[in-house]
């Protein structure tokens, strides 16, 4: 592998790693929200495949107590790579969050030095460490970059401090991060879906909070791509933040319609709410109950002060309301219960379709997934450039090997997932190549998969 092959070179030449000490290197892939995707948050079901291109991290451990940070990525992407920071240093989370904020150079920090920050509170480590990184995860591009980082960061370092970090609880620390340390408002769904996917399986995984199903092996005949529409996607953007905070609204004007109390659940690290009924997750709704009781309740439209006056309090802690945002309340709560009803449904189906494979599943397969894209701009989260690229797809069809496209992750922007016959590469490709010449941006074409980093495991040097 060339990443450990350049570790090996550097430590044998003294440069940036020392020769008398071990280097511990581990690896975590990008993913693709196959199903699901923007659900997570409120406990739905999430259907996801890992991708070919990864981070590495190499970490070993120093004689002093200074985080020295190295990331080729970064540099070569014209920003600073290159930092040190005394461990004393992070003292605290405002702290450390005023750290990784100075500069927009240095802002992939939040993701690297809040691990460090995570294993001192938790782990109380008072020695330094040397760190290098790579990736080919491309960026803004809603396939998990931020992810990748924080785990194969997480399981390198924890690795070389004689921590063993895997599974749901690598997932766990590292979404903790992301949300509190980076501040961006994602659920679990990416950490574990880097740290246990396997190549070509498929991971089912129920969020309430992390509870991943038996892995499914993708059919034979069929094969799974991924095109990046050149429109840059971030968890943290508006869009997202004002979806999600709707949906938690929704789910608390509901409670408050049938005199749920909702409280503070304060038994994990990551901070939620939680009810007698459903546990604090819309997906645990029935969808006939929700269309039943509840659709005509909710007001399509809502702003701050309003929302306040009656409902009192917002019960997510990650998507704080501002005053300029309009929410988008009924379209948001709805796709909270439709999608983990149409993602169980793409699951069972796959589920039987790799034991017994049948056209009928393929098609009701795909039919889903173009639901699961629609809806999304309802949601407010769409976009013209991945709504052509789902048109191109659905234009060829079925008779040209492709059965569902649908825009991933966050939406507004990012990557659009392709279900498709294995043998349908060169209609995936032309129409790759035509959506290239429609100057949306620069896309990019994601083919394959590969392991998790439990499963990558730890290469020491």
């Amino acid at each position: 592998m060339h990443f450990e092959e350049t570790v090996r070179s550097l430590k044998q030449e003294g440069v940036v790693f020392m020769p008398d000490l071990p280097i511990y290197i581990s690896r975590a892939p990008g993913r693709l929200d196959v199903m699901g995707g923007n659900d997570d948050y409120t406990g739905g079901l999430v259907f996801e495949s890992t991708i070919r291109e990864a981070t590495y991290a190499a970490a070993q451990l120093r004689k002093d107590s200074r985080l020295v940070l190295k990331n080729k990525t970064a540099n070569d992407a014209g920003w600073q790579g290159d930092i040190t920071i005394p461990l004393e240093e992070l003292s605290d989370v405002d702290t450390v969050r005023l750290l990784v904020n100075r500069s927009p150079s240095i802002r992939w920090t939040a993701y690297v030095i809040g691990v460090f920050y995570y294993l001192k509170k938790k782990y109380e480590i008072s020695t330094g460490i040397q760190l290098y990184m790579d990736s080919n995860v491309p960026l803004n591009k809603g396939v998990s970059s931020s992810a990748a980082i924080e785990i194969a960061v997480m399981k390198a370092s924890a690795a070389a401090y004689g921590i063993d970090l895997s599974g749901i609880d690598l997932a766990i620390a590292c979404q903790w991060v992301e949300n509190v340390i980076a501040e961006s408002a994602c659920g679990i769904m990416d950490q574990i879906a880097v740290t246990t996917g396997k190549k070509g399986q498929m991971m089912p995984l129920v969020c309430q909070p992390c509870n991943p199903e038996p892995l499914i092996a993708l059919p034979k005949e069929l094969a799974i791509w991924g095109i990046d529409s050149g429109v840059s996607h971030q968890v943290s953007g508006i869009a997202y933040e004002a979806a999600r905070a709707a949906a938690f609204m929704g789910y608390k004007m509901i409670c408050d319609f049938e005199g749920i109390a909702v409280t503070e659940d304060i038994s994990g690290e990551i901070r939620r709410y939680t009810d007698p009924v459903w546990n604090g997750y819309l997906a645990n709704m029935r969808r006939s109950d929700f269309y039943e009781k509840y659709e005509n309740l909710l007001p399509e439209k809502i702003h701050k002060s309003e929302y306040l006056k009656k409902n009192l309090i917002h019960v997510d802690p990650y998507s704080p309301l501002k005053e300029d945002v309009i929410y988008n309340v009924k379209a948001n709560t709805k796709y909270a219960v439709e999608e983990n009803w149409r993602v169980q449904l793409f699951t069972e189906l796959s589920r039987g379709a790799s034991i017994i494979p049948s056209e009928r599943s393929f098609i009701l397969m795909g039919e889903l997934m173009y639901q699961s894209h629609y809806a999304y701009t309802e949601c407010g989260l769409g976009a013209k450039a991945t709504d052509y690229l789902v048109t191109l797809f659905k234009n060829e069809g079925v008779a040209k090997g492709i059965y569902g496209a649908k825009i991933t992750g966050g939406g507004a922007g990012g990557t659009v997932a392709v279900l498709a016959d294995k043998n349908a590469g060169e209609t995936v490709k032309k129409i790759f190549t035509t959506y290239s010449k429609a100057g949306f941006g620069e896309p990019y074409l994601f083919e394959g998969s590969s392991d998790g980093a439990d499963a990558f495991g730890i290469v020491i040097l």
